[in-house]
């Protein structure tokens, strides 16, 4: 098979494969918005037009060294015909040994290209699957929030009648209902209280401390280290950050307008009516 032949048969088919990955469907672009699928669409051409790039000059390159070796072939001809039949056939020899050796060169150029041109294909694919997967959009999350916050409710509803009644019992210890008629003031004696030991029973019962992911209500706020007297925005604290069963990880009840509300990884105390932090106890999920 001649070279300008083996050349044209692995550029078509290189060309072939580009564009049948270009043009394959796949189900999760129908879900990407606008400003993804532009960008996967960018991405997929420009890898394209690489290994088109890489395509053509690893022809070209075959090209040279198909000419070159036709070139010196050409010479040691020219020199074998002044000669005598000897060095003649000798040339001839010499002739034959470059033209092989061309022909094997511009076979390894050009699958080299091919490889290349694999690589380039591979990698953009990779590059549009990571764009995909980074197209998680903000519906998906709070629909994932919402159902982890039903199947949280539905275990607390299901929790047995002991924990329940222990909950509705646990505020007579210590005089608990005269502190809740004092709604200016929050007792932070409740850490010497064994029933609320919260770190004990953390040990055994790993699995009820971890929530999962926490989402900040603002996008640009990432986790600060907060200390009693912080005044929170009110987002913060709104209903869907509340911990609802203090008891179910061993806190004590939040009376009057005190909540006890999750803030990434730690659990504080705050006031409701001001969003001041009463109460903060770090690193008390996971």
């Amino acid at each position: 098979m001649k070279i300008d032949e083996l050349l044209r048969s692995g550029g078509l088919a290189a060309m072939s494969a580009a564009i049948a990955l270009a043009v394959v469907p796949t189900p999760a672009a129908a879900r990407d918005n606008n400003g993804w699928n532009n960008r996967a669409e960018r991405v997929q051409q420009r890898s394209e037009r690489r290994a088109q790039r890489v395509e053509r000059r690893a022809e070209r390159r075959a090209d040279r060294v198909e000419r070159q070796g036709d070139r010196r072939a050409a010479q040691v001809q020219r020199r074998t015909d002044r000669a005598p039949a000897r060095v003649e056939r000798a040339g001839d020899r010499r002739a034959a040994q470059i033209d092989r050796r061309s022909e094997r060169r511009a076979e390894r150029i050009e699958r080299r290209g091919d490889r290349r041109a694999d690589q380039v294909e591979r990698r953009a694919e990779r590059r549009v699957q990571s764009i995909r997967d980074r197209n998680y959009n903000q519906g998906d999350r709070l629909r994932d929030y919402q159902r982890r916050n039903r199947s949280y409710a539905d275990r607390d509803r299901n929790r047995s009648y002991s924990d329940r009644y222990a909950y509705r019992n646990h505020d007579r210890d210590r005089d608990w209902r005269d502190r809740d008629r004092d709604h200016r003031r929050w007792d932070q004696r409740w850490r010497d209280n064994h029933r609320y030991n919260w770190r004990d029973y953390r040990r055994s019962h790993r699995h009820v401390y971890h929530l999962g992911t926490y989402y900040s209500p603002y996008r640009s706020w990432s986790y600060r280290r907060l200390s009693i007297g912080f005044r929170l925005d009110s987002l913060f604290y709104s209903s869907r950050y509340w911990i609802n069963d203090p008891w179910q990880y061993r806190l004590p009840p939040a009376y009057g307008p005190y909540r006890w509300v999750r803030y990434y990884d730690d659990a504080l105390l705050v006031d409701i009516y001001s969003g001041e932090v009463v109460d903060v106890i770090h690193d008390f999920f996971w």
